[in-house]
């Protein structure tokens, strides 16, 4: 077994691979940009070395400062991750040149499958149902246009080389098609150093389901079951799951046989997953096939016991495999979600910054192990496990130069519904405070019918939230048990205020019984009767909700128990009351006495400022280009801008017809979050 293994990639994915390497007694080598200095992998590996300035294509990318390092380390053996030069076989060649094992498959079947066009051709040589489209290379944005024409819109362009979601637009028209070919090869050149784009129809409502392969150099190869990643946002998975909930046991045989054989058909020697789309009739087409290690493996890992990091360095090792098909067993359901430095409330943009507060909750092993391992036997009815794969800490910073993944948050149950409780849980218990994240909208997918029924395509997140995502609004119910909770703690908070020392003698201070609680629109009055293990809140009417928990004045996660079910809160503090997040809603809850809320009613609502005639920034970034010049009549919809964040390009379009009146910013300007870029008459 190698004695040192180098880690070529960062955050999450690089500390999932130590503590794989960490557990089998190996030595790990970390490499950082200076962006990375004090990043989470780099405190975590045995050994770190610098490779250069922040932009991916000034060091994580760049295969001569990757080489050197490896050199300077003494490493036996590369471990990818995902995303930068993991599916670079000019990378692999370098490492085989120097004697230095790729944790990952050879360099033949990475030019073979790793290349989505080369792939395409392949498997329609091979005889698999693939997608219609245009897999030879296209010279301009004019030949995109008369391509996509010929297939028939909508159409998908999607970088060769890409991956993530990166250098991937849907196009509906001459015009997107224009402006997605040009944005999607941009992203392609800065992300993987590969500008080659290709068409393919874009099959609407599908489902999207991968298969885990796992293969050996000596002609085994396993399949793992398959996860479900339809739930995507701009082509990026948001939320997985293992199994999926919509394939029967004939289909997945099927899907994973043939997954296998077009594996072993490349010389595959590693783990893999084949990506399919798979209609409502359970007709499945083959994608691509992704040579590496998935960033949403860990619930394939939690439904095996299979850690997959572990197997793909021991294939690189020259070792065969120790399972067959025979061994792999899917216990119980697991389910991902994917945390991103994005705000929903601002159309998933990107958000960069200081984490101020980072606290996951607990992880828990019970069942399938955190650490992956074999299975013995069923887990316990009602069993749940807690994972979170991370590469942030509470003080670090969310670079603009990197994905803005935060943390992929799994949890394991003994079947489907059990998973999804227990993740529920976990996202009201997640805090996360300094940047926009996206733990409201995971919330809110938790909790929507379409899921809970299993019934989701790729197009639900355009389908359900069309206008972005606004928040939740609570249930009848759900807000009485949040309004009761919120008065128990105003109580408690009120008892000490009461009883703070040094004040005037006569000036005893008592707190009543009799409150009200204002929340989204609704007030109630309430009566609390308090003893020492909680207190009954009673509602004008009559019902009556027992609320108990260890909250005390300046806790920010409420865990309590209402009405004999767990109830999950982060708190924060406003003027009166108290800020509440819960279930994907944003709350502020005001507890007044009676008279304090006949007072309240009578205060006029501060008015927003009008920024209706501004186009302000809705992210730090960077100006790609200015579309238009002062004087300029624009319609709605019509590109404004294009601003470059996180690696993505976004453009900026006019919300309805108006004239150009300022422009403040020009090509090449850094821009904070609400910065004018341009003001109209």
């Amino acid at each position: 077994m190698f004695n040192k293994l180098l880690i070529a990639n960062r955050g999450e994915i690089a500390c999932r691979v130590i503590k794989t390497a960490r557990k089998m007694g190996i030595t790990t080598v970390a490499i950082y940009s200076d962006a990375d200095a004090k990043a989470l992998h780099v405190q975590m590996a045995d050994e770190a070395i610098h490779i250069g300035p922040p932009p991916a294509n000034q060091s994580y990318i760049v295969i001569d400062k990757v080489m050197e390092a490896i050199k300077a380390s003494g490493a036996q053996a590369v471990h990818p991750g995902y995303g930068f030069l993991s599916e670079n076989a000019k990378f692999a060649e370098a490492l085989e040149a120097a004697g230095v094992a790729f944790v990952g498959p050879p360099v033949g079947a990475i030019e073979k499958m790793g290349d989505k066009i080369t792939s395409k051709k392949i498997a329609k040589e091979a005889g698999v149902s693939t997608v219609p489209g245009y897999m030879g290379l296209i010279a301009d944005a004019d030949e995109a246009v008369k391509i996509s024409n010929d297939v028939g819109y909508p159409v998908m362009l999607k970088a060769s080389a890409g991956g993530g979601g990166k250098g991937m637009r849907i196009a509906w028209s001459d015009e997107e098609a224009r402006e997605g070919f040009q944005s999607s090869k941009n992203e392609a050149a800065s992300s993987f150093g590969d500008d080659r784009i290709f068409i393919e129809k874009f099959v609407t409502q599908p489902r999207h389901i991968e298969i885990q392969v796992l293969c050996d150099a000596h002609g085994n190869g396993i399949y793992l079951g398959e996860r479900e990643c339809s739930i995507q946002r701009r082509n990026q998975k948001v939320v997985e799951e293992a199994p999926s909930p919509f394939l029967d046991e004939a289909t997945r045989k099927a899907m994973g046989e043939q997954s296998v054989a077009l594996a072993k058909a490349v010389g595959y020697a590693s783990a893999g997953t084949v990506e399919f789309i798979v209609d409502g009739d359970k007709n499945f087409y083959f994608l691509e096939m992704n040579t590496r290690l998935q960033v949403e493996h860990p619930v394939t890992e939690l439904i095996t016991g299979v850690d997959l990091v572990e197997q793909m360095i021991r294939v690189a090792n020259g070792e065969p495999l120790s399972i067959t098909q025979d061994d792999v067993t899917l216990t119980g359901w697991a389910i991902e979600n994917r945390l991103y430095a994005e705000d929903p409330y601002r159309g998933f943009l990107p958000s960069i910054g200081r984490l101020t507060r980072y606290r996951p909750p607990m992880e828990v092993a019970a069942g399938p192990l955190l650490e992956t391992g074999k299975w013995q036997g069923d887990a316990p009815s009602g069993t749940t496990a807690v994972r979170n794969d991370t590469g942030v800490y509470e003080g670090g910073e969310i670079s603009m130069y990197y994905d803005p993944m935060i943390a992929k948050l799994c949890t394991w149950g003994p079947d489907r519904a059990t998973a999804i409780e227990a993740m529920r849980v976990a996202l009201d218990s997640f805090e996360v405070e300094g940047i926009g994240h996206n733990l409201p909208f995971l919330s809110a997918v938790m909790d929507h019918q379409i899921f809970v029924d299993g019934t989701m395509t790729t197009a639900f997140i355009e389908e359900q939230y069309p206008d972005g995502f606004q928040g939740v609004e609570l249930s009848e119910v759900d807000l009485r048990r949040v309004a009761a909770a919120c008065a128990a703690m105003h109580r408690v908070a009120e008892i000490r205020r009461a009883r703070v020392s040094g004040r005037m003698d006569n000036h005893e201070r008592k707190v009543g019984a009799d409150w009200n609680v204002a929340v989204q629109g609704q007030s109630y009055d309430v009566i609390i009767d308090a003893d020492h293990d909680g207190a009954t809140v009673t509602f004008d009417g009559g019902a009556a909700l027992r609320v108990s928990g260890p909250w005390t004045p300046g806790d920010q996660l409420a865990e309590m128990i209402v009405d004999g079910t767990p109830l999950v809160l982060k708190v924060g503090k406003v003027s009166g009351g108290f800020r509440i997040r819960t279930r994907g809603a944003d709350l502020k809850v005001h507890v007044r006495t009676p008279r304090q809320a006949e007072l309240a009613r009578l205060m006029p609502e501060k008015t927003p400022p009008d920024t209706s005639k501004m186009l302000l920034c809705p992210m730090p970034g960077l100006i790609v280009k200015i579309d238009v010049a002062e004087g300029d009549e624009v319609q709605e919809g019509q590109a404004l801008c294009t601003i470059e964040a996180m690696k993505m390009e976004n453009i900026l379009r006019a919300e309805k017809k108006g004239i150009v009146s300022k422009i403040n910013a020009s090509g090449g300007d850094s821009l904070a979050v609400d910065d004018v870029i341009m003001e109209f008459e």
